[in-house]
């Protein structure tokens, strides 16, 4: 078990999504461990099956698969941002991406299996992981529309309004191909915006 105090930063964001009882906490908590993985180290593998719920602590790591080849990035994830392969976690499924730390990373583990047991014991855990993935597909949903109705170089406004203090700390091949576009493209795209 992960003591409240190293956890207190995650906790302030699941207590903004949800209130939770003195004892929800503690069965939650009872569940993190601490992950932390280097740069550019993979947290999960490509073709592995998801069986655990992460949040990032403290770092950055990223969502992605290979395509002909090519790495592209479906997803970043900041402090306290939760990072899931939901297709395999909810399927049992492998999955076909990877989860990668962009920086020295440390990740806040929670095992699937033992906390949607967790679900049938206490609704109010229930109800905030409900919470915690309506909010992670509509961001995904918000994410595939800003792809099919929007062009690159509104995109890379949107990331830059949104996140402008992480966006110094990815680099430009992982944001062109998040976007994607190439980086010659995406050179061309920020120096306009500039």
């Amino acid at each position: 078990m992960t003591d409240k105090g190293q956890l207190a930063g995650f906790l302030d964001v699941l207590y903004q999504i949800q209130p939770l009882s003195t004892e929800a906490v503690d069965a939650v908590l009872s569940l993190c461990s601490l992950i932390p993985i280097r740069k550019n180290q993979n947290l999960q593998e490509i073709g592995r099956r998801c069986k655990t719920i992460y949040f990032v602590k403290e770092g950055l790591a990223r969502i992605f698969y290979l395509k002909d080849g090519v790495e592209v990035t479906e997803y970043f994830a900041f402090e306290n941002d939760l990072i899931i392969r939901a297709e395999s976690l909810f399927t049992g499924k492998p999955s076909k991406k990877a989860i990668q730390a962009l920086e020295n990373t440390v990740f806040i583990g929670i095992p699937a299996e033992p906390l949607f047991s967790l679900f049938d014991q206490s609704p109010e855990i229930e109800r905030l992981f409900r919470k915690v993935i309506e909010q992670a597909y509509v961001a995904t949903v918000h994410r595939m529309e800003t792809i099919q109705f929007h062009s690159a170089e509104e995109r890379y406004a949107q990331l830059l309004d949104e996140k402008p203090d992480f966006i110094k700390r990815i680099s430009l091949k992982h944001i062109a191909s998040y976007l994607g576009i190439t980086q010659v493209s995406l050179s061309r795209i920020r120096a306009a915006v500039r």
